[in-house]
């Protein structure tokens, strides 16, 4: 099986399919723009399998070898830009699986699911997992008026964002995937929310919740700093009291996405 994943990130995504026994023969291609993302893909990918009980070998710089039992793994990683790859590959290798894992909203997706598409053999599937889908929901509330303005001023950021000149993904790209994909001509297989839900137990957060958390009201703040409907002294103190609110335990974020399987045509039915 050929699977393209595009900002595969450190790869956790492939970690997940293996051990869901769902890679057994397989080449898995990664590729991400950030050079860190992809270093640190190759340096603990060897050590996570290895850790499952797999063979490992190093072919190249950009390909690692995993097998066992049953099981024979080639992946291949490379730092590049989504364009400049689909650019390079101009209709030659085609995969049986594209991934894109928490990351289809930061595209431009009536522009790019084409290209995206044309990536895949006739029959082939496309998952769009975490696709963001037009809700960040903060409890407890501080002021519900100043609450419900940041959240749309937000959300307005996503819709207004630009990355090298381009638009860049919008804040409702959950529920727009299914008419980009059918206008495309692809079938839709499955769909489901998979929304991020955090919460504070008796023990606090777990993992590194506490941290996303605080990354999260950063990322808030940061996007709407300077913002002319925003007093600025108000925007700080609902920055500082939310993360006031992570530090207590008290902050319950759930941010609203989809999950989208679908397939491209086959040959027959072009």
């Amino acid at each position: 099986m050929q699977v393209l994943e595009i900002g595969a990130g450190i790869g956790t995504m492939v970690e997940r399919l293996v051990e869901w026994g769902l890679l057994q023969q397989a080449t898995y291609t990664a590729i991400d723009a950030d050079h860190e993302a992809i270093a640190e893909h190759r340096r603990r990918l060897p050590t996570w399998m290895a850790a499952h009980g797999f063979n490992v070998q190093e072919d190249s710089l950009t390909q690692q070898r995993f097998w066992r039992s049953g099981y024979e793994i080639v992946v291949e990683t490379e730092a590049i830009d989504l364009q400049r790859f689909v650019g390079r590959i101009q209709g030659g290798r085609a995969w049986d699986l594209l991934i894109a894992h928490a990351v289809l909203d930061l595209l431009d997706i009536p522009t790019t699911l084409p290209s995206l598409l044309a990536l895949l053999r006739p029959g082939g599937l496309l998952y769009c997992s975490m696709v963001f889908d037009g809700a960040t929901i903060l409890q407890p509330e501080i002021d519900p008026e100043l609450d419900v303005q940041i959240e749309a001023l937000y959300h307005q950021t996503m819709d207004q964002r630009r990355i090298a000149g381009h638009l860049s993904g919008d804040s409702c790209s959950g529920r727009h995937v299914f008419a980009h994909l059918r206008a495309l001509g692809a079938e839709i297989l499955g769909a489901g929310s998979s929304d991020w839900i955090i919460f504070a137990g008796l023990r606090g957060y777990p993992a590194d919740e506490a941290y996303f958390l605080h990354f999260i009201i950063h990322s808030i703040g940061t996007a709407l700093r300077g913002h002319p409907q925003l007093d600025p002294g108000r925007l700080t103190q609902w920055v500082a009291q939310r993360q006031a609110q992570i530090e207590t335990g008290s902050l319950v974020y759930i941010a609203h996405q989809l999950d989208v399987l679908g397939r491209v045509p086959s040959q027959s039915a072009r």
